[in-house]
């Protein structure tokens, strides 16, 4: 095609720096039971999208973990929620049933490639449209389904709140902690107490489910920078089991817990979770903050990159990426979500080789 025109021509360049979002981080995802469930408004093992929890309810039926754990969220906020329902298991004894419903938690892929269970949560993102970044699944999250949580956790970047299944004293639950390494877990002992109104008693309340719900809340009132620790939690009446603490004494049973990487429950105005600890076998990941502070910067680099991909690889492309970067760091700074952080392009990292493969490094740290 020739070159020759006698007009005018107008060539529109695109260069410059792009807008960089903070990834959502305020949605919960969760796997519960619920036999009398609406099947039409709660599929097994299909992601269920809620965008009103306390409506959500009324079609959450009265058997399970459902209607309890959505109820212990509401009352903390209101955030977008993610369920997956799966079946509760059968048999003759209870030991038997709960085999049963720990495989169902924990899923897998069936005959026609559909994903079950916590397994679902992967797929959340593709059927509703929001990934799921604060999980848990509250009231039967044995060490078992913990380990798969942890696993589901990493793939999507995500937080996990689980009990110390089954332990009854201190000693129990720092043995229990010392089976999990991962970052993106917290242990946290004992429940709450709550009043049932299903039974019209007090009742034991499952605590991760109020995690999941506050952490919600703090994301959207303060931001991901803030550990659970510390504030006011809603809906409870006591804790189900006795936790001494102090706020000046050392050596206390909340100082045994945290110091085992535990978070445990206190009551000083009102009842509140006391701990910042993962269950991270790396110190650089110590603290629930340090790990999600990694998370949404990861997701968030990369998430807002989509446009620069299959782009010529041309020191302008470069310039705008990493200052883009840079302005969205300046910004966090600004606000309070990180202490200082810079993000720059290596020429030791990006030699020819590694450009002429498709390949660009921009690194980036950060406090």
């Amino acid at each position: 095609m020739s070159d020759y025109h006698h007009g005018v021509q107008v060539l529109e360049i695109n260069d410059g720096t792009r807008v960089i979002s903070t990834v959502s981080t305020a949605i919960v995802g969760m796997v519960c039971t619920a036999s009398d469930a609406d099947a039409e408004i709660f599929p097994l093992n299909k992601p269920v999208l809620i965008t009103n929890v306390q409506s959500a309810i009324a079609k959450a039926g009265k058997k399970g973990t459902l209607a309890a754990s959505l109820q212990a969220i509401a009352d903390q906020s209101k955030p977008v929620t993610v369920v997956v329902r799966v079946e509760d298991g059968t048999g003759d004894d209870e030991e038997t049933k709960l085999a049963q419903t720990v495989s169902n938690i924990i899923g897998t892929t069936d005959e026609n490639g559909q994903y079950t269970g916590l397994k679902a949560l992967l797929a959340a993102e593709s059927v509703t449209g929001v990934k799921p970044r604060i999980l848990g699944v509250p009231g039967l999250d044995t060490k078992e389904v913990a380990v798969a949580l942890a696993s589901v956790c990493q793939k999507l970047r995500a937080f996990g709140y689980i009990s110390a299944w089954g332990c009854k004293t201190i000693s129990e639950v720092k043995a229990y902690r010392q089976n999990f390494s991962q970052r993106e877990l917290m242990v946290i002992w004992p429940d709450f107490l709550a009043w049932d109104t299903v039974t019209s008693t007090t009742a034991t309340a499952y605590a991760t489910a109020r995690a999941l719900g506050l952490r919600a809340k703090i994301d959207q009132e303060q931001g991901w920078h803030k550990t659970l620790s510390n504030v006011g939690v809603n809906g409870v009446t006591g804790i189900s089991a006795s936790v001494f603490w102090d706020l000046q004494e050392s050596g206390t049973d909340a100082d045994l817990l945290n110091e085992s990487g535990v978070t445990t429950l206190i009551r000083r105005d009102g009842f509140r979770f006391w701990g910042n600890r993962t269950c991270s076998d790396d110190p650089l990941f110590l603290f629930e903050n340090y790990t999600r502070t990694a998370q949404v910067l990861a997701d968030t680099m990369a998430e807002a990159h989509m446009w620069a991909v299959d782009k010529p690889i041309t020191a302008t492309l470069i310039r705008d990426i990493v200052d883009g970067i840079n302005a969205k760091f300046r910004e966090l700074k600004t606000n309070g979500y990180i202490v200082d952080a810079t993000c720059w392009f290596s020429e030791e990292s990006n030699d020819a080789q590694t450009l002429k493969a498709g390949k660009l490094y921009i690194d980036y740290d950060y406090t």
